[in-house]
C-alpha cells in the first residue's frame, strides 16, 4: 500500500515531505528507542513513535523507512521539521495511541 493511501484511510495529518507520499509501505514498526528501531526495523516500514527529535530522521533516512508516524497528537520540534524536508522523510501526526494505529494499518497492509 501506498503511503497516500494510509494517509486518507487513517485520516493522517501531513507536517512534512508530502511530496513523497508515493513510497510504498511494506510493513510496520513501533518502537520509542531509536537503536532499537535501528536494529529491528527493516526498508520500507512506516514507523510509528512517540519521539519528535531530529534523530528520529537520520534513523528514517539510514533504514529507508517509507515514514514516521507520531501518536497520541505529539508535533515534531521545527528542528525535526527542518531535517525531514530535506532528507524528504514524511512525518505524519495522528491523535490515536500506538496500539490502536497499528492495529488499523495492519488491517490496511496485512498480507
Amino acid at each position: 500500500m501506498q503511503l497516500d493511501a494510509l494517509v486518507r484511510e487513517l485520516g493522517l495529518e501531513v507536517r512534512c515531505a508530502g511530496e513523497k507520499l508515493g513510497r510504498e509501505v511494506r510493513g510496520g514498526y513501533v518502537g520509542d528507542l531509536l537503536s532499537d528501531v535501528m536494529a529491528n526495523s527493516k526498508e520500507g516500514d512506516i514507523w510509528i513513535t512517540r519521539q519528535v527529535h531530529q534523530n528520529i530522521v537520520a534513523v528514517a533516512s539510514l533504514k529507508e523507512l517509507a515514514g514516521i508516524i507520531l501518536i497520541q497528537g505529539s508535533e515534531p520540534a521545527p528542528d525535526t521539521k527542518a531535517k525531514a524536508e530535506a532528507e524528504g522523510i514524511p512525518i505524519l501526526v495522528t491523535e490515536l495511541p500506538a496500539f490502536e494505529i497499528v492495529g488499523r494499518i495492519y488491517q490496511l497492509i496485512k498480507p
